[in-house]
């Protein structure tokens, strides 16, 4: 049996990379012939998934963190295109604490003036921040865009999602949602534009293209379900905004497209949930189907 391995990141437990990387292991230990193809969307770990692919150089700079402190974020360059994860310097990682009436998008602004010295082009891959303010900490420091920009969104989602969707995931209880909602008046409401706290609608303002995360990145990657027997996908936790754009909901769509078999799991739902086993987690699921597909019907 064939087998793609192509899980997205687990939010704060484990990497696209290392997710993939024991789920096809526990499918090898179970007698399949077994490949390890992270995917990603725009958010979290998305630079890890383009660099396994096409690898690159990672280059780092000091910026603004969310809530005031400084962070180090790091971009790649691929070519003459410097790639952008706004994760790096808003993500989850970045802070102690959730406080969406604070948190700033300036270091996303500061970031991409230095990714763009020497580069031709920008790819911007937007996801996983705790940030609701429109883009405006990044407006402060980023006027206009510095190269051709394209934007990859996590979501396709509308501008409000932002806050009304997202917001609780990024601390926002529900009677702060007007007034951070009231901060989005005016951008553009376009696919994508709720992304990354309505970083979306804000490079949609500075003219750049928002495109389907997803979908592009599984493209440029080279994803390919056809010939193989079962492509295992899935993420932290599945939910609505996994067919909304997420990278697990279009690697489903593209088997299904293909007529290939797939399996689809959710790692608050499906898994131990102690973060320490998610690499054992992972690797009993690979094993298991691996083992329940080569038994007789």
């Amino acid at each position: 049996m064939r087998a793609i391995a192509a899980p997205t990141s687990l939010k704060g437990v484990l990497s696209a990379v290392a997710a993939a990387d024991a789920l096809a292991a526990g499918l090898a230990a179970g007698g399949a012939e077994a490949t390890s193809f992270p995917v990603a969307d725009g958010g979290d770990g998305t630079l890890d998934v383009l660099e396994r692919a096409l690898g690159g150089e990672r280059r780092s700079a000091t910026v603004s963190g969310p809530l005031g402190d400084k962070v180090r974020a790091e971009w790649l360059v691929q070519g003459g295109t410097a790639v952008v994860e706004s994760a790096q310097a808003l993500g989850f990682r970045t802070v102690s604490e959730l406080d969406p009436l604070r948190a700033s998008s300036r270091g996303l602004g500061e970031l991409i003036l230095v990714a763009a010295e020497g580069a031709e082009s920008l790819l911007l891959c937007l996801g996983g921040t705790v940030t609701v303010d429109g883009g405006a900490g990044m407006r402060e420091v980023l006027d206009e865009l510095p190269l051709p920009t394209r934007v990859a969104c996590d979501v396709r989602s509308p501008l409000l999602d932002a806050v009304y969707v997202f917001g609780r995931q990024k601390g926002a209880r529900d009677d702060q949602f007007d007034e951070l909602a009231a901060r989005l008046r005016g951008l553009p409401d376009v696919p994508g534009s709720g992304a990354a706290g309505a970083l979306g609608g804000a490079f949609a303002a500075l003219g750049a293209e928002l495109v389907p995360g997803a979908s592009l990145l599984l493209d440029v990657t080279g994803f390919d379900p056809r010939g193989v027997d079962l492509v295992v996908t899935g993420e932290g936790a599945v939910d609505r905004t996994t067919w909304d754009g997420k990278a697990p909901g279009e690697v489903v769509r593209r088997c299904r497209e293909a007529g290939v078999a797939w399996h689809l799991f959710s790692a608050r739902d499906d898994f131990s949930g102690d973060p320490a086993r998610a690499d054992d987690d992972l690797f009993e699921l690979g094993e298991r189907l691996a083992n329940d597909a080569s038994r007789p019907s």
